[in-house]
């Protein structure tokens, strides 16, 4: 088998087109390889690197032929936008003019889909060069050539998947199949439905435990959208389980089909460890430039520079997963296993795996808005450093970008990201993840709902944090009327230092606080004469209620 460029814009259609793209207008064999995916915003100034492949979310029709002009006129190779595309002579004129090619992004798949698709065929560097190692006679890694070549032993679409049912690399002709594997294709993952009945009836135990193939009847999943006969093998390293092959096939499993899918699950774990090893190296090479970056000195220019963001303003985004969930469970507590054996339960804890999967997908999330940036763990924090364009307000933009990021992700992964501020040069760069760092701390341990937050935003927090900090250094305690609350409160084990922290939280509003407390606002007035009479503290006095506030804060426990 010849080997094709892994990123052409050929291999592109080759890959996706029946599921995803059609070719609208242009010639897809376009020279040179795809340098990048960018999307457009007509609001920012574009940038892209040469050769790239721009997506076109939402642009109207009368406004095509203009973005196909400028594109070429910035070295893109290829447009996407929603099909149907109704050609005119000018749109006609213009991709002439431009020398790219104009694809389609068919109904029913999500551009968030056909980022991840593409930045999967186009991460070649997680794999090493294409041409200097092939196994099996196919380039090394490359599941989706496996998955072809495969397909074409069986006569017969098929998928490769993780142990989590996550489709990993499919076939073509998948359009041969049913409903339910196109379902599956666009969604890069097997229904919930159709998984939760293979789990009931067995298969995945079944398909776990054997070394043949487990053919599953669709008249057993009980849905209209499945009419084609399931055929799948477990893949293994060892005593591992790597993943599956699915094919769709009718007509019975021979002897042949057997052994061309017992064959296939050994060459598909050579691929999937290569997969693994290449991504690997590279994730720790990318962690290396990043902390060389992150922490400046010797090293760190060209370290900005190999990451592709040298000579331009960086913003420094610092995320990690809050202290506890929202329902107050701390994280770190372990959660039960998923039903097929994977990580399909939700977040198991503050542990590196989580935050790896926090900082894979922030990376994706930046790379598709901004060709310059680059995410990687350093020190129990996921850092991103987002390149941006002088005067467009950075901090506001990455500030977008993380929240966007953080309802992406939802409450799975409980992320709260620190923005720091614009980095023109490395030592710019270095201050800006002290201050993202400084935000982070305060979002990590506080209590609210607020996820992303700049400096300003939180300077105040951020300071007595700092203060809180220089007060343990020193063994300093609560002294006065704090103090003697809190000996009272120990030898009586009552809460009147709650009551007093909720009364100055509700700034002296007695049914608010009472609220807070969930007593009445007559028991809050008891318990507020009572204190005083305890703690001597007058609480009508403003200076000795900014002193008990900030004792209360800073070196009581609350």
């Amino acid at each position: 088998m010849s080997q094709r460029p892994r990123a052409s814009l050929g291999r592109v259609l080759e890959d996706l087109g029946d599921s995803f793209l059609e070719l609208v207008a242009g010639d897809p064999e376009h020279e040179g390889e795809i340098g990048g995916i960018v999307i457009h915003d007509p609001d920012d100034e574009p940038v892209q690197p040469p050769g790239a492949l721009v997506l076109g979310v939402g642009v109207p029709s009368v406004a095509l032929p203009d973005l196909v002009r400028d594109a070429g006129r910035q070295g893109a190779i290829g447009l996407i936008v929603r099909a149907p595309v109704v050609m005119s002579p000018t749109l006609d004129a213009a991709v002439r003019e431009a020398g790219l090619a104009l694809l389609g992004l068919r109904r029913g798949a999500t551009w968030g889909q056909l980022t991840a698709l593409l930045r999967s065929l186009l991460a070649q560097d997680d794999i090493g060069p294409a041409g200097e190692e092939s196994i099996g006679g196919l380039p090394s890694g490359d599941l989706f050539a496996v998955a072809n070549a495969v397909g074409a032993l069986l006569d017969a679409p098929v998928t490769i998947e993780d142990r989590s049912s996550r489709v990993l690399a499919f076939s073509g002709r998948q359009d041969e199949a049913d409903s339910s594997r196109v379902e599956t294709i666009i969604g890069r993952q097997v229904p919930e439905k159709y998984a939760k009945t293979l789990t009931e009836l067995g298969v995945f135990r079944e398909l776990y435990r054997e070394h043949r193939p487990v053919v599953v009847n669709p008249a057993d999943l009980g849905a209209d959208a499945v009419n084609k006969q399931r055929v799948a093998i477990a893949v293994r390293a060892g005593d591992e389980v790597l993943g599956s092959i699915w094919a769709a096939m009718d007509g019975e499993v021979t002897p042949e089909r057997s052994a061309v899918l017992q064959d296939s699950a050994k060459l598909v774990a050579l691929h999937m460890l290569r997969v693994r090893a290449g991504a690997d190296v590279q994730r720790r090479l990318r962690t290396d430039l990043v902390s060389t970056a992150l922490e400046g000195g010797v090293g760190a220019r060209d370290a900005l520079s190999r990451l592709g963001l040298a000579g331009a303003p960086v913003v420094v985004l610092a995320a990690t997963l809050r202290a506890e969930h929202p329902d107050g469970r701390a994280v770190g507590a372990s959660q039960p296993a998923g039903a097929r054996g994977g990580a399909t339960g939700g977040v198991a804890g503050g542990g590196s795996g989580d935050l790896e999967r926090v900082a894979d997908a922030l990376s994706l999330h930046l790379s598709a808005s901004s060709p310059s940036s680059a995410v990687a763990v350093v020190g129990g924090i996921a850092y991103g450093l987002l390149g941006v364009v002088a005067g467009s307000e950075p901090e506001e933009r990455a500030a977008r970008l993380a929240e966007e990021f953080c309802e992406r992700v939802g409450s799975r992964l409980p992320v709260v990201v620190g923005i720091g501020g614009v980095g023109e040069d490395v030592r710019g760069v270095t201050d800006s993840r002290e201050t993202a760092t400084r935000v982070l701390r305060v979002l990590r341990e506080g209590h609210g709902a607020q996820r992303v937050a700049r400096l300003a935003d939180v300077h105040a927090q951020s300071l007595l944090l700092e203060l809180r900090d220089l007060a343990a250094a020193r063994g300093e305690r609560p002294v006065g009327p704090v103090a003697r609350l809190v000996a009272y409160d120990e030898d009586n084990d009552s809460d009147l230092t709650g009551t007093l922290g909720a009364w100055l939280d509700a700034l002296g509003d007695v049914r608010a606080a009472a609220a807070a407390l969930f007593v009445h606002p007559n028991t809050l007035r008891y318990r507020l004469r009572r204190l005083e009479e305890v703690s001597g503290l007058d609480i009508d006095d403003p200076e000795q209620r900014f002193a008990a506030m900030v004792q209360l804060r800073m070196l009581a426990p609350r």
